[in-house]
């Protein structure tokens, strides 16, 4: 998903049009996502949702570049097309650089001995601070841990035929977690509020709002939920990309 416009905190750094390709060492971001997924052994084939001017990306297991247009969920919808509704299909956003081909397998490898429809990681922030310390994310405190979400998705695409209304309030929701949970309940809210809600707790409502069953996969690869939408993750992307440039030298 490579369709968002650089209208917003990005803007200061970077005249590009498309948030996918400002530049970080040299490099469009999202060339650091496809590369990821270019490396990782499961991954069959790679459709990217975006400005014409990535049709330079199409090689290797990228088969076709889809003009994006409107919103996120929309462009979401057309990337889906290219894949049969039965098909399990990793979702991933252009804006996480220092996403590795590890963390790919790892979450797709995790997400085999848990039969479900869908897939959302998760990262538990002293993983995040441990490897990536100062860097300012969203977390929410559960019973099992303090986490914040990941910026990858594995669905079965036909999941959505009959949700993608909801789906659109749960991204434009997905950094403010009070709002989320109040989607699913003032019980959910309440719990979230006394630190008491569980993750199986969480798994089980999707459940029975979507009518499909999603597992959450807790992931030690702080890099999946590392989103640059602001200046200061630009800069600590960019400082973490030039330090691996230099150690691979």
């Amino acid at each position: 998903m490579a369709g968002a416009p650089n209208t917003k905190k990005l803007i200061t750094l970077s005249p590009e049009p498309y948030e996918a390709l400002i530049p970080i060492a040299g490099r469009p971001m999202v060339d650091f996502v496809v590369a990821a997924l270019q490396s990782s052994p499961s991954i069959k084939k790679i459709v990217v949702v975006g400005p014409a001017e990535l049709e330079y990306l199409k090689r290797g297991k990228v088969i076709k570049v889809i003009t994006s247009h409107g919103a996120l969920i929309e462009n979401l919808r057309r990337g889906l097309d290219s894949f049969e509704p039965d098909e399990l299909t990793l979702v991933a956003t252009a804006d996480i650089p220092l996403l590795c081909a590890a963390a790919v397998e790892d979450f797709l490898t995790q997400a085999q001995t848990k039969p479900a429809d869908f897939y959302y990681p998760i990262i538990e922030k002293r993983t995040n601070e441990a490897k990536y310390p100062g860097s300012k994310r969203t977390y929410v405190r559960l019973r099992d841990g303090t986490f914040t979400g990941g910026n990858l998705l594995l669905l079965y695409p036909r999941i959505l035929e009959r949700g993608w209304g909801w789906a659109e309030d749960m991204y434009r929701l997905r950094k403010e977690p009070l709002k989320m949970c109040r989607l699913l309940g003032w019980g959910f809210l309440i719990q979230l509020l006394l630190g008491r809600l569980t993750i199986s707790n969480l798994e089980r409502r999707f459940e029975q709002v979507l009518g499909a069953s999603g597992r959450a996969i807790i992931s030690s690869y702080p890099e999946i939920g590392l989103d640059v939408d602001k200046p200061a993750d630009y800069h600590l992307a960019a400082r973490y990309i030039s330090d691996n440039n230099l150690m691979a030298q």
